[in-house]
């Protein structure tokens, strides 16, 4: 947490020093500030955090994605003269052994259009998700298993 502090401090310097304080510059400020402290001679700190920041950016890049794809196909069956709906509740077990990993998973499946998580098991970190496009469940587990899952597993290592 003190490295993430001090990498926001490192950006509004940057901030200050460009004279510029919107969005881009603010991002470019904390890719310099990750940058500078990755490279210094002088850690003080846990490495974790050097570790985990990009896998933190390669989940929510991976979520942006499939936000995108699933937004695209939802509007697609939608306005589409023959729609290929297949609306499934898919009983989908995981293996996180804390909350908020499942939280986080059940959220950022809400989120995308086309699924819903309807329930959650808290004893057997089972999630109950309705889906618009599901043809096969296991498949649907799967790919579920594959990515968003595993993508979370990653970055909370």
């Amino acid at each position: 947490m003190q490295l993430f502090l001090m990498n926001i401090l490192l950006a509004i310097s940057w901030c200050a020093l460009t004279s510029d304080a919107t969005l881009d510059n603010v991002v470019v400020g904390m890719i310099v500030g990750f940058l500078a402290m990755a490279l210094s001679p002088v850690r003080k700190f846990n490495d974790g955090y050097f570790r985990r920041l990009p896998k933190v950016v390669a989940l929510i890049g991976y979520f942006l994605k499939e936000l995108l794809v699933s937004g695209l196909r939802a509007t697609w069956e939608v306005l589409a003269p023959s729609p290929n709906r297949h609306p499934c509740v898919v009983e989908v077990p995981t293996s996180y052994p804390d909350d908020n990993e499942l939280l986080l998973l059940s959220q950022l499946l809400s989120l995308t259009p086309g699924t819903l998580v309807v329930d959650i098991d808290d004893e057997n970190k089972t999630l109950y998700v309705h889906s618009m496009f599901v043809s096969d469940g296991a498949q649907f587990r799967k790919e579920l298993h594959d990515g968003l899952e595993r993508k979370i597993r990653e970055a909370f290592e």
